[in-house]
Parts: C-alpha cells; sequence; structure tokens
C-alpha cells in the first residue's frame, strides 16, 4: 500500500470510528503470551529471508515450511524479548551505538560502509539498528539465563584431555558439519521418543534417497539453525558433542548419519567437508635481567648500568650469576633470570619483539619496556604441540560451549512449552 494511501485509508477509518477497521489494516497472525505478531511484521520477515535467499543464489521449493520455521522463530524471539523485560535487560542507544561501531570494525567497515552495506541490501538502517537491538537483548538474556548458570569441573577438564589424547589426529581436525534436530519435550514420555524417532527415520530416508539436506532441515528440523539450512559452518572436534564426534569418525564426506539420540531429542548430521590441521605452537625459552630505575638511579643511570653488564656478559661472565645478583624481577631472579618455555602473547609486545629477534644463545641490547629495562638471551627454540595448560584452556571453552549449547536447547523448549500461543490464519 502506497504511504499516501495509506494515510488516507487510516483518515477514513478514524472518521468512521471503526475500530474493527483499523485491525483490518494489520491482521494478528499470533498471540504470545500478552503480545502479538502481526501479519505486517511477518510478512517484512519473509520478504528479507527471501531477498536473503535470492543473494545467495537459493531457491526453496516448500515455501509452506519456510513461512512456518520463520514464524516459530519469530514466536520464539517474542517470548525471549518478553523476559528479557521482565529481567530488566535494556540496550540503550548509547550501548547500541557502541555494539554497531563493534560490529563495523569486526567486518573491516566504517559506520558509514556498514550503513551504504546495509541499505544496499535493501534493508532500512533504522530497521537494521533495532533488529540489532533486539538480537543482543536476546544475546544477553541467554547470558544470564544460560551461559553463566554452566559450571565445568576439574574432573571434566581432566577426562575431555584424556578423550581427546585417545582421539589423535581427530582433536586437530575441521568438521564443516549440517544437521538436523527432531526435539522431544523434557519430560519426554516413550510414546514422545518412538514420534520422534519414526520422523527422523523418515527424514533419514529422504536424505538417503536424495533430498537436499538444507531444504529439510528447514523444513524439518527444531534446532537453532534451521533457518541456515541447519548449517553449523567449522567446528572443531573440540567444538562438538562426544555424540556427534563418535559418529563423524566412522563418516566420509557427503556422509549422513543414522538419527543419534541425545537429551534433546534425536539429531541428524551430514559431513560437508573436512580439513586436517596441526596446531604446533613455537615456543620460547628465554632468560632476562631487569633493572628498574628509581628515587636513585634515573632512567640514564639505568641504561648506563645495564650497558655495564652487557660488556660483562660480552666478556665472558656468566648470565644466570649477574641475574641473580642484579636483577629485579622476583619471579625470575632466583632462578638466574630463567623465564621457562613461553609461547607467542605470553609477554608485553616490546618484550617479545626483541625476544623474537635473537637468535639461539644470542643476548639483546639492553632495551626499555614499560617494566624497565632488560637484556634477554634466548636460549633455544622448539615447535611443540599445544601445552597442558594450552589444552586445558581448550577443553574449559570447548566444555562450556557444548554445555551451554545443549542447555540453551532445553531452556528454548520449555519456554516455548510454557508459553500462551495462539495461532490466526496467515494470508
Amino acid at each position: 500500500m502506497k504511504f499516501t494511501t495509506y494515510i488516507l485509508t487510516l483518515l477514513l477509518t478514524l472518521t468512521c470510528g471503526s475500530s474493527y477497521a483499523i485491525q483490518q489494516l494489520d491482521k494478528i497472525i499470533a498471540v504470545v503470551n500478552d503480545d502479538v505478531i502481526t501479519e505486517s511484521e511477518y510478512k517484512q520477515k519473509i520478504n528479507d529471508f527471501e531477498r536473503q535467499l535470492k543473494a545467495k543464489n537459493k531457491n526453496i521449493s516448500d515455501t509452506t515450511a519456510l513461512h512456518k520455521q520463520i514464524l516459530e522463530r519469530m514466536i520464539l524471539d517474542e517470548i525471549q524479548m518478553q523476559l528479557a523485560a521482565a529481567q530488566g535487560i535494556i540496550i540503550d542507544d548509547i550501548t547500541l551505538n557502541r555494539m554497531i561501531e563493534e560490529l563495523a570494525r569486526t567486518n573491516k567497515l566504517t559506520l558509514e560502509q556498514l550503513r551504504s552495506s546495509v541499505i544496499k541490501e535493501g534493508v532500512n538502517f533504522e530497521t537494521f539498528r533495532e533488529q540489532t537491538r533486539k538480537d543482543f537483548t536476546i544475546q544477553q538474556l541467554q547470558k544470564r539465563m544460560v551461559y553463566d548458570r554452566v559450571n565445568i569441573s576439574a574432573q571434566e577438564i581432566e577426562q575431555f584431555i584424556d578423550q581427546q589424547k585417545q582421539a589423535g589426529a581427530i582433536a586437530h581436525d575441521k568438521y564443516h558439519i549440517g544437521h538436523i534436530l527432531i526435539a522431544t519435550p523434557e519430560a519426554a514420555k516413550p510414546e514422545d521418543i518412538q514420534n520422534a524417532l519414526d520422523k527422523a527415520r523418515t527424514i533419514h530416508n529422504e536424505l538417503i534417497s536424495g533430498k537436499e539436506f538444507n531444504e529439510v532441515a528447514l523444513r524439518e528440523s527444531e534446532g537453532q539453525q534451521a533457518l541456515k539450512g541447519g548449517d553449523l559452518g567449522w567446528r572443531s572436534a573440540a567444538e562438538l558433542p562426544p555424540l556427534f564426534v563418535n559418529a563423524i569418525e566412522k563418516m566420509k564426506k557427503s556422509d549422513i548419519s543414522q538419527p543419534l539420540r541425545s537429551a534433546g531429542g534425536f539429531h541428524i548430521i551430514k559431513l560437508i567437508d573436512k580439513q586436517t590441521q596441526e596446531h604446533l605452537v613455537t615456543q620460547t625459552h628465554a632468560r632476562h635481567i631487569l633493572i628498574r630505575p628509581d628515587e636513585i638511579n634515573n632512567d640514564n643511570q639505568t641504561r648506563e648500568k645495564m650497558q655495564s653488564l652487557k660488556k660483562r656478559l660480552d666478556n665472558g661472565e656468566d648470565f644466570s650469576k649477574l641475574a641473580r645478583e642484579f636483577s629485579q624481577d622476583p619471579g625470575s631472579k632466583n632462578n638466574g633470570g630463567d623465564l621457562g618455555w613461553s609461547k607467542e602473547g605470553s609477554f608485553v609486545p616490546r618484550f617479545e619483539k626483541v625476544m623474537n629477534s635473537l637468535k639461539p644463545n644470542q643476548i639483546s641490547e639492553p632495551f626499555k619496556s614499560q617494566f624497565g629495562w632488560h637484556i634477554i638471551q634466548v636460549l633455544e627454540r622448539r615447535q611443540q604441540d599445544e601445552s597442558t595448560q594450552l589444552l586445558e584452556d581448550r577443553a574449559r571453552q570447548s566444555l562450556h560451549k557444548q554445555k551451554a549449547d545443549e542447555e540453551l536447547q532445553l531452556w528454548l523448549r520449555r519456554i516455548r512449552d510454557e508459553s500462551y500461543v495462539e495461532y490466526f490464519t496467515a494470508n
């Protein structure tokens, strides 16, 4: 409807005093608790998504299924927005502006370039801003209600590392995964489980017979990436649930798994692609002497003192002995200045730049960092697979993501089941 026509219609409606006629301008297609989803909102979402598909040269034969998925996502988003409001989660304009600026930086764009890119896609920038506000609001809600409540024990980390070591090379591989979820209720009855399994088997047969995975996922999946055709993107084995990893070990590229049972329902995965990667890191074993300027020795005097020590080192005096005598670094002084093995990013940039420029056994000239004046000697370098500490960090992050993703799916199912939703016919 053109804007002028819309205004004339609205004026006529107001003149007639008909509230029913006002409702006819924008039909209600779903009631969600105390709020509604209107036909214009629904059609706008459909248009936006179909435009995105067209931009990617993708065609969906079953538009009815697509429209159903879009409406279900709108309902779930509305429920979450209501919960966010009840929790007092508000993204104000200042915060939103900062988030959009960060979004632009992440995509290596200026704010004006981001605006132009959005408009080029046929989206009003103000609409984009409000959708961004909504997306961040939902993220904050999920963080508060799910992600921040997930705890990982030391025992879980230890077991995870053992599993990764047993898996061998699979721990270093990355996988491009397609995913379909047939969900079961939180307190599923035997008949619920059987119905879900029957549906999963039917879907599996469709896929084996040649149906496009992304179309079936779009139509049938209840996973978070259903509107992306079930595409989970690239993930390492450490970022996937053990249920998926165990299945992937026996799969080849383009293979589709049998239905896999979890607490949330039945999963069907497709191994779209695989990359084998090595995770070697360069480690440096170095030692240093640190002297800080103070009230007695100013910066120039400290530099001169370090130059004197450098001459003594060049004349063959023992580095560790001089470090024990003169260094003011309490963490390494008693070890003769030994810093142990370190990986990239362990030290401040200035210190690391000088250290990385040295060959084994080479001693640096005195240089200054934010901590004072240093002399470094590199003892040796090595290519090392990730250390125990790195494995523990990765394990903690991966376990947190796995558990949080599972909890999120259950939580979304729960809030959907607990909400009042009534559908009306959508044209």
